[in-house]
């Protein structure tokens, strides 16, 4: 089995979208989502390694020193799948972008540390 990490990302225009809908129609979208989210986790429990949690605010270390920035990165997942092709399965039609505002799950292998 390999490890797999997920990344949800969101747009902005995606988190404005949200933010117009009215209170009883975003509470009512906020609770079929999360139990939506609770099942997708139940049915994929024994691939989820660290379930993960959403992300806060970036900063960017680089040469010219520490900058906030954004990214359209909102949580994360690791998940172990026999292969890439399995752990993207996983994600299929997943509430992060069925019923909240995401646009998407990015899914990379994590790799081994080569040996130095």
């Amino acid at each position: 089995m390999k490890t797999f990490l997920a990344i949800y990302t969101g747009s902005p225009s995606g988190m404005d979208a949200w933010k117009a809908l009215d209170a009883t129609q975003r509470a009512a979208k906020e609770k079929s989502g999360k139990e939506a989210w609770m099942a997708w986790v139940e049915k994929h429990r024994s691939a989820i390694v660290d379930g993960g949690a959403p992300l806060g605010k970036t900063r960017r270390v680089s040469a010219d020193g520490i900058a906030d920035i954004r990214n359209q990165m909102t949580a994360y997942t690791i998940v172990r799948a026999d292969s890439h092709e399995a752990a993207a399965k996983l994600f299929d039609q997943h509430p992060h972008f069925t019923i909240f505002p995401g646009d998407g799950v990015e899914i990379m292998e994590c790799l081994p540390m080569p040996d130095v």
